[in-house]
């Protein structure tokens, strides 16, 4: 990338520089993240909306991401580092004497060009495009690492990280101060709001953001039990779940139960992982004040029955809430299709940061006067604690890729799926097809299109894990603790396998592989091809 300074007339100088720092963003951006545009596309389009008065906002970016990049990249530090102390040139209008000249001789405008163009030939081609569905990130990690454990947590999306970088040290006011630095704070949580609403297809007044999806689903809980207590004085309320639910239901409902503030019934699943809506409506009774049933099983990918368990529980008067920390930017999730009066959604499981999260609240939906914490007035009163704004942007800027993404991603998501399932099948399921069991629903419009929770014969799944260290990233089904899985003690199965009624043989066999935004079929290919090989080696003896 030929980048070409002369220091002319003060405006256009200034305008040059303000492109070179933006460009530089982008570098920082992809060294941080694995964000890669086209370096002569960018720069075109730098150059044609550059402002001025942009200038010290584009610096600040550059300290941000510098932080970000610094400590896993020394020759983007170095780059950047000259990036922000260079002196601009010209932008007063006067000449530079001799003394000036000499102090920015290192750091001027063309010898930055010219370390740009080796910091691009460095990173080995900057016209290759790290973002959107199906593209690779980038980097060490997962050069070396076939990450097929989604389901657990996905990396930052570049487009994220680029949305939150502003708000690390340009943007740091508080969104509840009055005055103009607080301003461009409260707008980004506003602008959040409205793009986690758009994706839920709710009002963006009814959206509370929250830590995570613990304290999501833990409120909920606890606002509905608070209502019914403030109704019916005397009576202990009940709240009905399913026994496959996420810990942060399930111990949250023991504890809670514990204090004495509750009592509460888990509901089986059948052999695919599936709940009934008879089988909840019958756990239902007058001291039924909740009915939580997640959107789709976090293990095997299920999608359970909510709409239908929502109309049975409204026509009841009970609230209703969903976990669907699993199901967002995999399928839709609208508030009005699934007709709860409450959903949590979670930031980390959809490219944002860990740490932020948010749960939606049906307007005119009794919580009595629960609240998370106490203190101020923030989320419209509903839960104190200034906001995390750099997160809470992530959020809102990964909802707003999701909603955009919903017709391509969950596409993607089912091709890798299915690749890697047919590899695993055809290699390790043998002429009878006895040696792997799919754990969930037969039914492909029942279960994640990511998801595959998968039982191999043979295979002790932990240690398999364990062996393959850095080489692959999944989640197993069952945690084997001596040698011989298959003895008395010698396992212990996961709550959703052992409802679910997995055969052992399968049970500690069985391996989580959840695909992204982000696989690609190489890393489809490689995966199977080290599960393949362990479980032939397994097989035969060698372990």
């Amino acid at each position: 990338m030929a980048i070409k300074v002369r220091l002319v007339a003060p405006k256009v100088a200034d305008v040059v520089m303000y492109a070179i720092v933006r460009r530089a963003v982008v570098i920082v951006e992809a060294a941080a993240v694995g964000a890669v545009a086209d370096e002569r596309a960018e720069v075109v389009r730098l150059l044609g909306v550059a402002r001025l008065d942009e200038q010290t906002g584009a610096r600040a970016r550059l300290r941000a991401l510098l932080f970000i990049a610094a400590p896993a990249h020394d020759d983007v530090a170095r780059v950047m580092r000259a990036a922000v102390s260079s002196p601009r040139r010209h932008i007063s209008g006067r000449r530079e004497d001799a003394s000036t000249r000499a102090r920015a001789s290192t750091t001027t405008p063309r010898a930055f060009g010219r370390t740009l163009r080796a910091l691009f030939r460095g990173m080995g081609g900057a016209s290759s495009s790290a973002t959107g569905v199906g593209s690779k990130l980038p980097g060490e990690t997962f050069d070396r690492c076939v990450y097929l454990d989604y389901n657990a947590t996905t990396p930052i999306w570049p487009e994220v990280a680029s949305a939150m970088a502003p708000f690390l040290f340009e943007h740091f006011g508080n969104p509840s101060s009055g005055h103009a630095l607080a301003t461009p704070c409260r707008d980004a949580v506003d602008g959040a709001r409205a793009s986690v609403s758009a994706m839920l297809a709710c009002d963006a007044s009814e959206v509370m953001f929250t830590s995570c999806g613990s304290e999501s689903d833990n409120f909920a809980i606890d606002g509905a039990v608070r209502a019914f207590k403030t109704r019916a004085s005397g009576r202990t309320p009940k709240v009905v779940s399913t026994a496959v639910e996420h810990p942060a239901v399930i111990e949250h409902l023991k504890a809670k139960e514990a204090f004495g503030e509750l009592t509460y019934e888990l509901v089986n699943v059948d052999t695919e992982g599936l709940v009934s809506v008879d089988d909840v409506m019958k756990a239902v009774d007058d001291d039924t004040c909740l009915v939580t049933v997640m959107h789709a099983n976090n293990e095997t990918g299920a999608i359970q029955p909510v709409a239908e368990i929502a109309a049975a529980a409204r026509a009841r008067g009970v609230l209703t809430h969903t976990d669907a920390a699993q199901s967002c930017g995999k399928v839709p999730v609208k508030q009005d299709e699934l007709g709860v009066d409450m959903i949590t959604i979670v930031g980390h499981k959809i490219g944002a940061p860990k740490g932020v999260g948010a749960l939606y609240i049906r307007e005119g939906t009794d919580l009595g006067d629960a609240k998370p914490f106490y203190g101020g007035g923030q989320e419209a009163g509903r839960r104190a604690g200034t906001e995390n704004v750099l997160h809470i942007v992530g959020l809102g800027k990964a909802c707003e890729i999701v909603e955009r993404e919903m017709d391509t991603c969950p596409k993607h998501l089912k091709a890798m799926r299915d690749e890697l399932q047919t590899r695993l099948v055809d290699a390790l399921g043998g002429a009878d097809g006895s040696g792997v069991r799919i754990n969930g629903p037969s039914d492909d419009a029942k279960r994640l299109p990511n998801t595959l929770n998968i039982g191999i014969k043979g295979l002790l799944a932990s240690i398999t894990l364990m062996e393959l260290g850095d080489l692959l990233a999944a989640s197993a089904g069952a945690a084997c603790h001596t040698p011989d899985a298959g003895a008395a003690g010698g396992a212990t199965v996961s709550s959703v396998l052992e409802a679910m009624d997995v055969p052992m043989e399968y049970a500690i066999g069985t391996l989580r592989l959840s695909v992204g935004r982000h696989t690609t079929r190489e890393d489809v290919e490689k995966g199977a091809a080290l599960l393949i090989d362990a479980a032939r080696r397994q097989n035969a003896g060698a372990v």
